[in-house]
């Protein structure tokens, strides 16, 4: 039954919160202190969700009905209304529901679920410095490639050549979103194609020849960190991953039975297709295994030093390299790991390519189109992970080198 006026001036306040229904989800919360408020019930992606509309008096019955069709047709058009609400409150202004940053703040609502901290806080932090202030206001369908690449080019004059570049992809990708919620007809940053300048590429730096390795190895060795930075540092040549994925590392990810460790590959959206096996070495399972009793009672294989609910810090590794003597900046650095495994099993282990770069979590095109491919050559990896242990254990104890 549909509500009325005299239905909702005559609903009392009970000992529990009440619901009073409207119908299509809209709904008269009535509080136990006597509040009454609006709300729609809904479902969007699959993820049923409350919108506020409003408290009554203040909204009457027809107004909040008014906000309701208005909800609804939004989720209809695949516009999630409280995405939506949250991107025009974010701007702080009275803009059109189809400017671009409201737009792109429905977006990043809906973008940011799926990513990892600090990319969350690169991407939002790029946004509001090189964007909003110069075609936030506009509105969404009237941007043009000259406003993109004026965007661009702000940000190429300081020396930024790879923010700019990653301006122009959160750019293209809120312009997409505007295209499928039927606010734009066209992205216009692939007519920028050649326009900006080329990023200069820069390799890591790391050690790829036995005499640096060897001593990098031994002064690992010789380190007098704290125990959890130590480990880290010993497990990291081992398994080569990417350090913000080393320091995730989670007790509840790793089979100490099959010797595996299995997390989600951090440069991929969180699906199960992106899960990604390590086989582990002896020498991993024996470091993992020393830690344990130090740390297993907790979440994080290696917690941070202060809060032990968080992964240690991001630049714990680099500061220990720099501890030792090294310049992370020209030497080698926690990322350079990755590239010394990569060059070595090749070079000195005469390992197949394919399988260095499933082990290191790369997309591999291959006739299925299966980009990560969990088992893919496990047993190969599993017997390479071994030999490189062997390898570096060898040349950590080689007198001859």
């Amino acid at each position: 039954m549909k509500l009325t006026d005299i239905n909702i001036k005559n609903a009392k306040p009970g000992e529990k919160t009440r619901k009073l229904y409207d119908g299509g989800g809209l709904f008269l919360q009535i509080e136990t202190t006597g509040g009454k408020l609006w709300r729609f019930k809904y479902r969007f992606a699959g993820k049923e969700k409350l919108l506020a509309l409003g408290k009554y008096p203040d909204v009457g019955l027809q107004e909040a009905r008014k906000r309701h069709r208005e909800a609804r047709e939004h989720v209809a058009q695949g516009i999630d209304p409280s995405a939506l609400k949250k991107a025009l409150k974010a701007t702080g202004k009275e803009r059109a529901a189809n400017s671009f940053e409201v737009v792109a703040w429905e977006w990043f609502e809906i973008w940011k679920d799926d990513k990892v901290e600090s990319h969350i806080a690169n991407t939002l932090a790029r946004l509001k410095k090189d964007v909003f202030p110069y075609i936030g206001g506009k509105p969404v369908a009237e941007i043009t490639a000259p406003d993109v690449l004026a965007v661009c080019r702000r940000v190429e004059s300081r020396g930024a050549i790879n923010t700019a570049h990653l301006a122009k992809q959160a750019i293209s990708q809120i312009m997409r979103y505007a295209i499928a919620t039927g606010r734009a007809d066209r992205d216009p940053c692939p007519d920028l194609r050649g326009a900006l300048k080329v990023i200069q590429v820069k390799n890591m730096p790391t050690f790829t020849e036995p005499e640096q390795v060897a001593e990098l190895l031994r002064a690992i060795e010789i380190y007098r960190g704290t125990p959890v930075v130590r480990s880290a540092l010993h497990l990291m040549p081992l398994v080569f991953c990417r350090p913000g994925e080393l320091r995730r590392m989670k007790w509840a990810d790793i089979d100490f039975d099959r010797a595996e460790w299995k997390y989600v590959v951090s440069k991929t959206r969180k699906t199960g297709v992106a899960e990604h096996i390590v086989p582990l070495s002896r020498q991993a399972m024996e470091i993992l295994k020393d830690l344990e009793p130090l740390t297993g009672s907790g979440v994080f294989v290696f917690p941070h030093a202060s809060e032990k609910r968080l992964p240690m810090g991001p630049t714990s590794l680099n500061r220990a390299l720099q501890a030792m003597g090294y310049d992370t900046k020209t030497e080698i650095t926690g990322h350079g790991f990755r590239a010394m495994a990569r060059t070595m099993l090749a070079e000195r282990l005469k390992m197949p390519p394919e399988v260095i770069e499933h082990q290191l979590a790369h997309k591999v095109p291959d006739a299925l189109g299966t980009a990560y491919n969990r088992t893919k050559f496990y047993d190969d990896r599993r017997r390479m992970m071994s030999a490189w242990a062997d390898y570096l254990d060898g040349l950590r104890t080689r007198t001859d080198i």
